[in-house]
């Protein structure tokens, strides 16, 4: 039996039910002995033990849907050391998890943050597949994040749409797109405040 754990975590990102959706149906056409386990809201569901019990048919119809079916959250990798409000050591709690499953694997999807706590989690002796997502393109070692594309094909057909009108109306438009997350209330971009200073929720 392949008994295989997966999660996405951190902002949102186009192909996240695509990549996931690619990875379950390449794996279930080579084994029918296959045990998925969907971890909810990212690292919070490896660290509490919150997961679903997935089959092939879950992925089926969502290749254009957006957002993630499994939900995310942000877990910020300088605190994964850190205990919770609780005591809880989260790092021990994700490797009791995953040897309590008997995870041959575990799948996460995620942006550089979710990369640093995956290769944490592979030097404390977890078997970690990670995949880079990121609308920013912006993970070392790799040419091309699923999301980039998206975000880049979203960006030029507002633009072009745009240079129709401002050509119809002999004026010159700019445009500003922004790949990154909006300065917070403290002067920096970061993905936990907006600029208003509110903290940016994610399910």
């Amino acid at each position: 039996m392949l008994r295989i754990g997966m999660l996405t975590s951190g902002g949102d990102c186009q192909a996240l039910n695509a990549a996931m959706r690619g990875v379950v149906k390449g794996i279930c056409n080579k084994r029918k002995d296959v045990e998925i386990y969907g971890f909810k809201d990212g690292y919070k569901g490896l660290i509490y033990s919150d997961f679903n019990m997935l089959t092939s048919r879950d992925f089926s119809g969502i290749l254009t849907q957006g957002g993630t079916i499994l939900g995310t959250s942000r877990q910020p990798f300088k605190y994964m050391r850190v205990p919770d409000e609780n005591g809880l050591d989260k790092v021990e709690a994700m490797k009791q998890n995953y040897y309590k499953l008997r995870l041959d694997c575990l799948v996460i999807l995620g942006g550089n943050g979710t990369q640093k706590t995956a290769n944490l989690l592979r030097e404390e002796g977890l078997n970690i597949i990670h995949l880079p997502k990121t609308i920013d393109n912006d993970i070392y070692g790799t040419d091309m994040t699923f999301g980039f594309q998206s975000a880049v094909d979203i960006a030029t057909d507002a633009i072009d749409r745009i240079h129709t009108t401002a050509a119809s109306h002999n004026r010159v438009f700019l445009v500003e797109v922004r790949m990154a997350y909006p300065e917070c209330r403290h002067g920096r971009r970061c993905g936990y405040h907006s600029a208003s200073g509110d903290p940016l929720r994610y399910r």
